[in-house]
């Protein structure tokens, strides 16, 4: 299995809604997000994806999170602004763009500092996550 993986970053503020301590308040992140995608096979020219598609595709599913305050992001009016959900947005936001691309598996990892992440991940088949 080849996987590819890229990072992208942005800063954004956050409040966990009904959780009792520090983490209530508004607070911000300069957030790490890794990206991973596990191909099979290779094409013709002996690569399984260009890296500037994973890069784009990143990019294009962290545009509405830099610099705002993601409590106010419309995805997270009903559910928590946490890692674990971040982690799972983005997954579904790149499992989309990916779609079709022959990846098997898709890993996203969301770093609120330099010591704490959370992973995603799911298997994709037929172009689509099973």
């Amino acid at each position: 299995m080849f996987v590819l993986k890229v990072i992208d970053t942005f800063s954004a503020a956050h409040r966990l809604r009904g959780y009792e301590g520090k983490c209530e308040g508004l607070h911000g992140h300069n957030w790490k997000v890794e990206a991973e995608a596990s191909f099979a096979r290779l094409n013709k020219i002996g690569i399984s994806m260009d890296f500037k598609k994973l890069k784009k595709a990143l990019s294009a599913a962290l545009s509405g999170y830099d610099h705002k305050d993601l409590n106010d992001v419309p995805e997270f009016k009903a559910q928590n602004p946490s890692a674990e959900h971040l982690a799972r947005n983005i997954h579904g936001k790149l499992r989309r763009s990916l779609q079709g691309s022959g990846a098997r598996r898709l890993r996203v990892s969301v770093w609120e500092s330099e010591t704490s992440c959370c992973t995603y991940e799911g298997r994709m088949k037929n172009g689509s996550a099973a």
